[in-house]
C-alpha cells in the first residue's frame, strides 16, 4: 500500500421515491470496470459540494436546479489493496423530482433501486458505507423540525427496510436474534415521533404485512412496498386538493408535502397567500418553492392571517395535517386553529389535505414543543412556551378532509381509526 495522501472523491447518491441510482460502470473506464457504483468522482478545488455538483451534472446530465442537496455524510478513507488505492470518500444524497437521466461514457446501464440492493450487487469498494453515512436515521427523524409527517413517514420506513436488509444479510446470531433486533428498531422509529399518525401507521402496516414470523427479508420487502405505496397515496390525497382550488386564492400555512402537490398541479394555477409559519418559518421555503413553479404567491406574518382573510381576498383555507384524531379534529402545525376561527368568521371554507394514514387510533394531542431560542434568545430569564401543534376543532374544518379516499366528513373517520387500530396486532 503507498504512503501517498488518499485520492478526494465524492460519491453522490440520487434519491427518488426511496430508490437510488447505480450507474453499472463501463469497461472502458480507469476504476473499477463492470462494477456498479453511484455518482462519482475527483474533487476540485477542495470543494466537495461543488464537485458533487459538477458529477452529476456530467454523468446524468442533471443540473443544479434538478437535485435537492439533502446530506453530506462525513469524509472516510477506503484502503484498496487489490489495486494498490487509497479514496477519500465524501458521500452525499441528492433528491430528484423525476428518473430521466442522460448518462456519459462511463456508464453502460442504469437502475434505480432499494439501497439494499447494494448488499447483493458487485459494486465499487464500500458503497454501502458511503450509502450509510448519508441515509435515513432515527435521530434524523427525531430532530427534523423542518419536514411534515408524510415526508418523515418515507424516512422511517427506509431505515425500516435498511435494517432489515442488513439483517437479511447477516450471518451472525439466529434468526430469533435477527427479529428480536428489528423488533427493537421498530420501536424505536414509533416512539421517535409518536405524534406523527402517518409515521406510525405506516411502520405498523410494513410489520404486520410481515406476519407471523418477522422476518427480516420479509420487512425489507414489505417496507419498501409500504413506501410506494404511501407515495401513491398522498399522491391521490393531492389530487383530491388539487381539485378544489384549481383557479382560487388559496392561504396555507406550515409545509405540507400534500398541500405543495396539490397547489402545483391544480389547473387553473391558484393565488397564494403563504403565512411565515413561526416558530421554524417553513412557509418561507413553502413560498420560494411555490414561487419558482410560476405561482403568484404572497408571503405574510402569522399576526396578518386573519387580516388576509377578514379583507376578504381569500377563497379557501388549505393546510396539511400531522395527525387527524378518529373525531376528524386536526392536529397541524401551531396558528392552524388560530387561522380556522378566522376563516370561519369571514365566511371561508378551511380544508385539511392528507392521506387517510394520518387519522390516528385515538385522540392524543401531541406536547412537542420548538427550542425556546425560536421565540426568545436574550440574556434574560423570560419563560417561554413554544408549541409546534395545535388542535383544530371538526366543527371548523367545514370543506372537510381531501383524502386518497375523496373528500370524508368528520363523521367518516371514526370507522377508519378502527381499520388502522387492527394494524398493530404485530406488537
Amino acid at each position: 500500500m503507498p504512503d501517498a495522501d488518499p485520492t478526494p472523491v465524492v460519491t453522490v447518491f440520487l434519491r427518488h421515491r426511496g430508490e437510488v441510482l447505480l450507474l453499472h460502470r463501463s469497461e472502458n473506464v480507469d476504476s473499477y470496470p463492470g462494477q456498479w457504483g453511484a455518482v462519482t468522482g475527483h474533487i476540485e478545488d477542495d470543494d466537495p459540494p461543488a464537485s458533487a455538483l459538477r458529477e452529476v451534472e456530467e454523468e446524468t446530465g442533471l443540473r443544479d436546479a434538478d437535485v435537492h442537496p439533502q446530506r453530506q455524510g462525513s469524509a472516510f478513507t477506503v484502503e484498496d489493496d487489490d489495486h494498490g488505492t487509497r479514496w477519500r470518500v465524501h458521500p452525499f444524497l441528492f433528491d430528484v423530482d423525476a428518473r430521466s437521466i442522460q448518462t456519459n461514457w462511463e456508464t453502460e446501464e442504469v437502475e434505480w433501486v432499494s439501497p439494499t440492493a447494494l448488499l447483493r450487487r458487485d459494486t465499487v469498494p464500500d458503497l454501502w458505507t458511503s450509502y450509510r453515512r448519508v441515509a435515513p436515521s432515527i435521530l434524523g427523524i427525531t430532530n427534523d423540525t423542518t419536514h411534515g409527517s408524510a415526508y418523515l413517514s418515507i424516512r422511517a420506513l427506509e431505515v425500516l427496510r435498511d435494517r432489515a436488509g442488513m439483517l437479511a444479510q447477516s450471518e451472525a446470531g439466529t434468526i430469533e436474534d435477527a427479529r428480536g433486533r428489528l423488533i427493537g428498531i421498530a420501536h424505536r422509529l414509533l416512539d421517535a415521533r409518536p405524534s406523527m399518525a402517518a409515521l406510525v401507521n405506516r411502520l405498523h402496516r410494513a410489520m404486520h404485512a410481515s406476519l407471523p414470523e418477522l422476518p427480516p427479508d420479509a420487512v425489507e420487502t414489505n417496507a419498501h412496498e409500504a413506501i410506494q405505496n404511501a407515495l401513491a397515496a398522498d399522491a391521490a390525497a393531492a389530487e383530491t386538493a388539487a381539485a378544489q382550488v384549481g383557479g382560487a386564492h388559496v392561504l396555507t400555512l406550515s409545509r405540507s408535502g400534500t398541500v405543495l402537490s396539490a397547489l402545483q398541479s391544480a389547473d387553473p394555477s391558484p393565488t397564494v397567500s403563504v403565512a411565515v409559519s413561526a416558530p421554524g418559518e417553513e412557509g418561507v421555503g413553502v413560498a420560494e418553492r411555490l414561487t419558482r413553479a410560476g405561482l403568484d404567491v404572497t408571503l405574510l406574518p402569522d399576526a396578518a392571517v386573519a387580516r388576509r382573510l377578514q379583507k376578504g381576498a381569500i377563497d379557501a383555507v388549505l393546510v396539511g395535517a400531522d395527525t387527524v384524531q378518529p373525531s376528524g379534529a386536526v392536529v397541524n402545525k401551531a396558528g392552524t386553529y388560530g387561522a380556522a376561527l378566522a376563516a370561519h368568521h369571514a365566511e371561508v371554507p378551511v380544508y385539511a389535505a392528507c392521506a387517510i394514514d394520518k387519522i390516528s387510533v385515538d385522540d392524543d394531542t401531541s406536547d412537542e414543543s420548538a427550542a425556546d431560542r425560536t421565540v426568545y434568545d436574550g440574556s434574560l430569564d423570560v419563560a417561554v412556551r413554544a408549541p409546534r401543534f395545535d388542535t383544530t376543532p371538526p366543527a371548523l374544518l367545514t370543506g372537510g378532509l381531501l383524502t386518497d379516499r375523496g373528500t370524508l366528513a368528520p363523521d367518516q373517520v371514526a370507522p377508519i381509526a378502527e381499520e388502522l387500530t387492527e394494524l398493530r396486532a404485530w406488537t
